[in-house]
């Protein structure tokens, strides 16, 4: 499932294509990419048509594009899109064949490149598109990263800040983590305490910190959990910096290209290997459906100081 940096990457791939064109017109191909859609496909591509994006905004795994108000005065919206699994959000030019695993094509007009459709494309299905209303955030604080408005879509609001967003509160986090008394990987996992962290990170950034997978958050001292809260950006900044993670064809920027970072993974998908800082055999572990690796070594089961 693409996580922060991979839904970053296409957030900031789409911002100057899309910001300030008109919808000219919507195909909804497959109803099951709206599922998140209050109405039906019809009621999608009818509220879409003609109205302006304004921007491009993201938090944790959740990217939205601000629209124009509407004739009617209805409440600012938003098109919410949610990449799921696989999903993909691609720019094309006018008139281009239809991508395999299309669901839904938007015909825009730039002001300065012209005319462009944005695609997206899931192979599983999971992802989805839906026009949804932005409300006031609780903290009065730009309601996500590339848009300082203070306004989030009504199905993210539940959804915790993430690591790199300007107004993530470091206490807040702390205070969080230090009440729970589940596995840290778990904690990082959770959308609402601290989101756009998946499997891959939370592996990378635990390897990092030097953490046990399965401490319990509470037993963490408030410098083991300072230096994993440090590790956690930097992980996610590098691989922002790499294009994200792509294991296969699944996850593509705006471009259709693959991020590199796993070509720099230290502890995901590396078990049997030896452990890039020790030397030791990184190992594999089930964790809720998921697998967890790390460096039974470097990462040793105890309290963390």
């Amino acid at each position: 499932m693409p996580e922060l940096p991979e839904v970053e990457v296409v957030r900031a791939g789409l911002a100057p294509a899309v910001t300030g064109a008109r919808v000219l017109g919507v195909e909804a191909h497959d109803v099951r990419a709206l599922t998140r859609h209050p109405g039906t496909a019809a009621d999608f591509e009818a509220r879409l048509g003609g109205r302006t994006i304004v921007g491009t905004a993201r938090r944790g795994k959740f990217l939205w594009m601000p629209l124009s108000d509407t004739a009617s005065g209805a409440g600012p919206e938003c098109i919410m899109v949610h990449l799921g699994m696989s999903g993909q959000m691609l720019l094309r030019a006018p008139g281009a064949p239809a991508e395999r695993h299309e669901r839904v094509r938007i015909s825009i007009e730039h002001p300065d490149h012209g005319e462009l459709a944005i695609v997206f494309a899931d192979q599983r299905t999971f992802g989805s598109l839906a026009i949804d209303a932005l409300i006031p955030t609780l903290d009065r604080q730009p309601g996500g990263y590339g848009d300082a408005t203070p306004l989030v879509p009504q199905q993210a609001a539940h959804i915790a800040r993430d690591p790199l967003d300007p107004a993530f509160d470091d206490a807040l986090f702390r205070r969080r983590v230090a009440g729970k008394g589940s596995a840290i990987k778990r904690v990082l996992l959770d959308q609402t305490v601290v989101s756009g962290i998946g499997n891959i990170y939370a592996d990378e950034a635990l390897w990092a910190a030097r953490v046990h997978p399965e401490t319990p958050a509470r037993d963490l001292s408030s410098r083991a959990l300072n230096r994993l809260l440090a590790e956690v950006r930097a992980v996610l900044a590098k691989a922002l910096a790499e294009g994200g993670t792509s294991f296969d064809a699944q996850y593509v920027n705006v471009n259709g290209e693959a991020g590199y970072f796993a070509h720099s993974l230290n502890a995901y998908g590396r078990h049997g290997e030896p452990c890039p800082r020790c030397g030791r055999m990184l190992i594999r572990v089930s964790f809720a459906n998921r697998s967890s690796h790390y460096c039974p070594f470097c990462q040793r089961a105890s309290r963390q100081r």
